[in-house]
């Protein structure tokens, strides 16, 4: 079983390297980008069957380790 986490910088937080790119763009000539909030995905290939019981695993995964839940939202997807 599959399960994809996304990881992105809670609001309010700010995110240098979404500005730079936000910046980026514009230099660019992509007009009309007001905002970037630039995070993480995770693909995991888990052995677990049960998908109720692979989110539960995923989740502690990223409480322990993959999201710095401080700064931090994360999403799972079991796929």
């Amino acid at each position: 079983m599959k399960a994809r986490v996304t990881v992105m910088l809670k609001s309010g937080v700010l995110d240098p390297q979404g500005e730079a790119v936000r910046h980026a763009l514009g230099s660019l000539g992509f007009q009309g980008v007001n905002g970037v909030r630039q995070g993480k995905v995770i693909e995991l290939d888990l052995a677990e069957a049960d998908p109720a019981k692979a989110e539960a695993e995923v989740k502690a995964m990223c409480d322990k380790l993959l999201a710095n839940t401080v700064i931090e939202s994360y999403r799972v997807e079991v796929l």
